[in-house]
């Protein structure tokens, strides 16, 4: 089961994506922000490895799995 199943309000279910995307990716991800749009979750901030930029993202859909992910993190 997914956690997005659990939330009414798309805020407190960024919120939650948001904790679950910092404690898989260390903290790698600087500026993180999660938004919850018309079914659709957006993660963006910034890090230095695709290596993190992947971790967001499973971290993300383990988080929200019936919702559509776009994962908007620069890799610099």
């Amino acid at each position: 089961m997914s956690i997005s199943t659990c939330f009414e309000s798309p805020q407190s279910l960024a919120e939650l994506i948001e904790r679950h995307v910092r404690s898989r990716t260390g903290g790698q991800i600087r500026g993180l922000r999660v938004e919850v749009v018309n079914g659709e979750v957006i993660i963006s901030g910034r890090t230095s490895t695709y290596y993190s930029k992947q971790l967001a993202t499973h971290a993300a859909r383990d988080a929200a799995e019936n919702l559509l992910l776009a994962n908007e993190i620069e890799v610099c």
